[in-house]
């Protein structure tokens, strides 16, 4: 078998023809034409933020370990010729890559070292190999704060676009102090930190809204972004660090759709105990970021007239299979050019420090 390296140099070709039997015959078949966006005449990069996958190699490193079955899988989530075929299908220049599922968020420190290693230098091998098609978001281990500060720092250095992370580490909000010495390395280093949820897990349950915000009463159904951002907020997290930028997979949950609420708890709520200093809204403004899996085009206006378009970035949750596409920002009406172009490619390349 063919390193990983050979597999993504015969990805293009994969993507550029076909072998077809038919009477008896091998003839070739053109592949499917790359969409390619357009704005007014002008050529669009288009850049997708929410993309998932796996790199098999940290498999290797659990072997053994009782995370050996949470590391499994693949299928999809393996970057091969399927996935610039979808990307070519979608009209997807890029992809910003990340790992999810933080099952290595229970590894002791040297065995998640060794998982965070494999992980990222993995991604940074899919990068090589289709640098034009490719960024990646690093992993850390973020149950280690200062090993997770470590490792962003070796991130950039190798090259990584930005860190992923769960809503909770083993159930425990991010804003506890502790988890400090990251958010000040990735707010130092401009790195953009993409969240996204495992389930809820860490809030359904009996107490859980207990803290400042009186989450209990501004929140009703808990959704694990929503919290997340929230704990942030009133937390006072985002104003230790206002250099900050925190992306919240699935439109940053309900936060933006009910903002209203969060906007005047600390003014309305008596025991809301708030240690933010900001507005809510200052906050959502200018150190969040959501992604546009809203599926509706009035939800994209609502959105968008929350946040403003400089928040809002373009993401699929693929390879999984949401009817997001582009035609979403495109048909907007309302949007004027500039304003699509900045939420299908600028705005990420901008908070991603992609060349263009």
């Amino acid at each position: 078998m063919s390193n990983r390296r050979d597999f993504f140099k015969t990805a293009a070709g994969a993507a550029t023809g076909a072998l077809v039997l038919g009477g008896g015959s091998v003839t070739a078949q053109a592949p499917p034409a790359r969409r390619q966006v357009t704005i007014a005449g002008k050529r669009i990069r288009v850049i997708d933020v929410h993309c998932h996958c796996i790199i098999p190699e940290a498999a290797e490193v659990v072997k053994g370990t009782p995370l050996a079955q949470a590391a499994g899988g693949g299928g999809n989530q393996v970057i091969g010729p399927q996935r610039l075929a979808l990307m070519d299908q979608q009209g997807v220049d890029v992809q910003a890559l990340s790992i999810n599922g933080y099952w290595w968020y229970a590894a002791d420190r040297d065995l998640a070292a060794r998982i965070v290693k494999a992980q990222n230098e993995g991604l940074v091998k899919i990068m090589a190999a289709n640098p034009t098609r490719f960024v990646a978001m690093a992993s850390v281990a973020l149950q280690h704060p200062d090993l997770a500060a470590q490792q962003l720092e070796e991130a950039k250095r190798m090259g990584l676009h930005g860190v992923t992370i769960g809503g909770h580490v083993n159930g425990e909000d991010l804003s506890n102090p502790k988890y400090d010495p990251f958010w000040a390395k990735a707010a130092e280093l401009g790195t953009l930190v993409f969240m996204h949820p495992g389930g809820s897990e860490n809030i359904i349950k009996d107490g859980a809204f207990r803290g400042r915000g009186d989450l209990g009463n501004i929140m009703g159904n808990p959704l694990e972004t929503t919290y997340f951002l929230s704990r942030l907020i009133f937390d006072g997290t985002f104003d230790k660090f206002p250099n900050l930028k925190v992306a919240g997979a699935h439109a940053g949950g309900y936060l933006p759709s009910y903002f209203g609420r969060t906007e005047v708890a600390c003014d309305v709520r008596g025991n809301a105990n708030c240690a933010n200093k900001r507005r809510p809204k200052d906050i959502l403004r200018s150190q969040i970021i959501a992604d546009t899996m809203v599926f509706s085009d009035e939800g994209l206006r609502h959105l968008v007239n929350e946040m403003g378009v400089s928040q809002v970035v373009y993401g699929t949750d693929v390879p999984f299979n949401w009817p997001v596409t582009v035609d979403l920002i495109l048909n907007a009406t309302w949007l004027s050019n500039a304003d699509k172009e900045a939420i299908l490619s600028g705005n990420l390349a901008r908070l991603l420090q992609i060349a263009s």
